[in-house]
């Protein structure tokens, strides 16, 4: 099942069931967020909750697309209360990265950079197993709801940007219950949106460089995930795609599990707050900008899945500067 959140043609919040080139409409429910809660508070699976509501026709997907009414999938009212967050070296990447890894398994340890050190960290011990506490992942936080821009909407280039690039990612939806405890909803395809201009300086700027606007959905896929998926990423330029590129993800191609990084995300008491949602990405390790592409205002992102269905779409727009130099006052 796929699932999507829109808005009427007058403006009312709505969850639709993805059917090839139509929506149905779920009855009695305004967000997939309240969905959850009342699945949870039901004990059944969100499909269930969903099938036992019933649903209504509802708007042509193309319509939707069109009109620009499609809403990240996964949200909170109040966007204070919905945390993006995300790990990093977590995908196996290219075979000359694995070949480096293994050339480096018999060298001292202080021989490796932070990065491949935390790498191979992640290849040893990053699939513990079933219930058992494996190797940490890189982590990091986005920002809150906030940051997020609804499919087909434009990621804003901050003015003190050094770059806007890219990131095709998984990610994993969540819904905090009434009793404290996660609830995964699904996944949905995502564009993180980075600064690597600025990460590549040093990695002590990888948290200023993820600070930037995110998108993910447009559809939420409920259920568990295929091992091995494939996905390509695309910039559109002036009516023509610039770069185009295969993408790889899912568990037989990350050197971490996602129960592991579920569980070094949320065993932090501080995001189990009842209500909260939390929109995790699970990384990736293809990006236009290692390719030498340096994307501009005007450019769109394009992310497909065929798991996923239709794809994600943002374009891309300098943004005002909010704080000129100097700009804090003193009370």
């Amino acid at each position: 099942m796929r699932l999507i959140q829109f808005e009427s043609t007058s403006g009312q919040r709505q969850v639709g069931v993805v059917e090839g080139d139509a929506i149905r409409t779920v009855r009695g429910v305004a967000s997939t967020r309240e969905l959850a809660l009342a699945a949870i508070r039901a004990g059944r699976s969100l499909q269930s909750e969903v099938e036992s509501r019933g649903s209504n026709a509802g708007p042509a997907y193309a319509e939707l697309q069109q009109g620009g009414r499609i809403l990240p999938p996964l949200d909170h009212e109040d966007s204070a209360h919905c945390l993006i967050s995300g790990t990093g070296l977590t995908h196996l990447g290219s075979a000359s990265t694995r070949d480096k890894m293994h050339q480096q398994k018999g060298q001292d340890e202080a021989a490796l950079t932070d990065t491949m050190r935390m790498f191979r960290w992640g290849l040893e011990g990053g699939k513990p197993g079933a219930g058992k506490v494996g190797a940490q992942p890189e982590w990091f936080y986005k920002g809150d709801g906030s940051i997020v821009v609804r499919p087909g909407a434009e990621l804003p280039v901050p003015v003190f940007a050094e770059d806007g690039g890219e990131e095709p990612e998984l990610v994993g939806l969540y819904v905090i219950g009434d009793d404290g405890k996660p609830y995964r909803l699904g996944y949905a395809l995502g564009n993180e949106f980075s600064d690597h201009v600025l990460e590549r300086r040093s990695y002590l700027y990888l948290a200023h460089s993820k600070l930037r606007a995110c998108a993910y959905g447009p559809e939420l896929r409920v259920g568990e995930l295929p091992a091995h998926l494939a996905g390509t990423s695309r910039i559109h330029r002036g009516g023509e795609v610039i770069w185009e590129k295969e993408f790889l993800s899912g568990e037989e191609n990350m050197c971490h599990s996602l129960e592991n990084l579920e569980f070094h995300h949320f065993k932090y008491q501080q995001f189990l707050r009842p209500g909260d949602v939390h929109v995790h990405y699970f990384g990736t390790a293809t990006l236009s900008y290692a390719d030498g592409i340096q994307a501009q205002p005007g450019d769109t992102f394009e992310i497909e899945m065929k798991e996923f269905g239709a794809p994600l779409r943002n374009g891309l727009v300098a943004a005002a500067e909010p704080l000129e130099p100097g700009g804090v006052t003193a009370l």
